[in-house]
């Protein structure tokens, strides 16, 4: 927060404890609480069930406007908190946030149904959450990190998979959308 000191003639406001100081959030702060999800998400079982903060509900244009103003109040765009659909639009690489949630949303209608996929709703501040192919963790290789589902805005597939793996993470391998997502499915759970 930036504090400023305002003169002394305004003493006589109420609105302070000590009425020569004024606090005013940064665009960073704003950003900080426009992403934050309640607590309560932290059970959600699918992508929809995270989408209550401000990002997810406010008109957006007043989204997209408050995320470049924290943006360039950083001076670094890949160090703001953000979901992938956030940064794709911003970059004009996506149509709409309805859009992103309709992907996230088709990923968890395939995903769901399928045994062993679990959704992780507690990813990094202002992610969508991932899915993990539960059984890939300690399985026949002994593996410590299972097999990870991502939504990216690294390609216009939208969808990233992380083998299993213990150690480094290994480089991200690109799905080509929904359709690819199906496609590979069965092989993407044999990376054990």
């Amino acid at each position: 927060m930036e504090v400023y000191h305002l003169p002394a003639a305004d003493t006589d406001s109420k609105a302070f404890p000590d009425p020569r100081l004024h606090v005013e959030p940064t665009a960073a702060l704003q950003w900080l609480q426009a992403v934050e999800v309640p607590r309560s998400a932290a059970s959600a079982t699918t992508p929809a069930g995270i989408r209550r903060a401000f990002l997810h509900r406010a008109p957006q244009s007043q989204v997209l406007a408050l995320y470049r103003q924290a943006c360039l109040a950083t001076g670094n765009a890949s160090s703001v908190p953000a979901p992938w659909w956030l940064r794709a639009l911003h970059r004009g690489e996506i149509d709409s946030r309805v859009t992103a949630f309709r992907i996230e949303d088709r990923v968890a209608q395939l995903l769901e149904p399928r045994t062993g996929w679990e959704f992780v709703p507690w990813a990094a501040d202002g992610e969508s959450g991932y899915w993990e192919f539960v059984p890939s963790e300690h399985g026949p290789s002994g593996y410590r990190v299972p097999t990870t589902l991502l939504l990216t805005d690294r390609h216009n597939g939208w969808i990233d998979i992380l083998p299993a793996h213990t150690g480094p993470t290994p480089e991200p391998i690109a799905v080509d959308g929904l359709a690819g997502l199906r496609a590979q499915l069965g092989n993407i759970e044999a990376l054990r």
